[in-house]
């Protein structure tokens, strides 16, 4: 039979396939067992795939661009990037990047709307529910990337493997029959000497290379 959709185990949705057996007995109750099977589906690697370059920042403070050699990953392949400081005139502690996890669930999903990003943090891990969408965000991994102030002109180097995360990635999904949505996070953080958090985000897109 063809399996459109791969086998996934999130915190709201589960796509499952298996095997179902059911032992009929007279005057007795049947005896049922269920065996899960699980559906991996190789990607394509895309024909296109642009670099990321953006300037944020917050006006007369700090000015910062970052660059990401690629938008479109493998689960094993590895995130390489830089991040310039062009101007800074804030005290920064240090900066952190994580991988984060977005799944969202609910009823008319492809027209829900995305979440805004804004430069001040804001703690992830809650379950919202909008409009019969409920969101799950999730920190997979987070490093810190520098220590200390940055000077105006400083670049920062970022490589992130992909395949050194510890919990099972999966491709990225748009929207699975209008019901739900898995979508992958680049967030990078500054954290200035009074603990305010700046973060932005940026998606990346996942595919599957090879089985496993």
């Amino acid at each position: 039979m063809d399996k459109e959709h791969e086998s996934y185990k999130g915190r709201n949705v589960a796509v499952r396939y298996f095997v179902k057996v059911v032992i009929e007995r007279k005057f007795l109750p049947p005896i049922t067992k269920e065996q899960d099977v699980w559906v991996q589906i190789l990607g394509q690697e895309p024909m296109e795939n642009e670099a990321i370059k953006m300037e944020v920042g917050i006006e007369d403070c700090l000015h910062i661009e970052f660059e990401y050699e690629r938008r479109v990953f493998h689960l094993q392949d590895t995130i390489i990037g830089k991040i310039h400081f062009m101007l800074v005139r804030i005290k920064i502690k240090h900066m952190e990047l994580a991988v984060i996890r977005r799944e969202t669930s609910g009823e008319g999903v492809a027209g829900a709307n995305n979440q805004s990003s804004s430069s001040r943090g804001a703690p992830v891990g809650s379950a919202v529910d909008v409009n019969n969408i409920c969101t799950e965000t999730q920190t997979l991994v987070k490093y810190e990337i520098m220590d200390g102030a940055p000077v105006k002109g400083e670049i920062i180097p970022v490589k992130l493997c992909l395949r050194g995360i510890p919990c099972d990635l999966t491709p990225t999904y748009k929207s699975v029959n209008n019901r739900f949505s898995v979508r992958y996070f680049l967030n990078l953080v500054l954290v200035d000497a009074e603990d305010r958090r700046y973060f932005k985000q940026q998606e990346i897109i996942l595919w599957r290379k090879e089985l496993g």
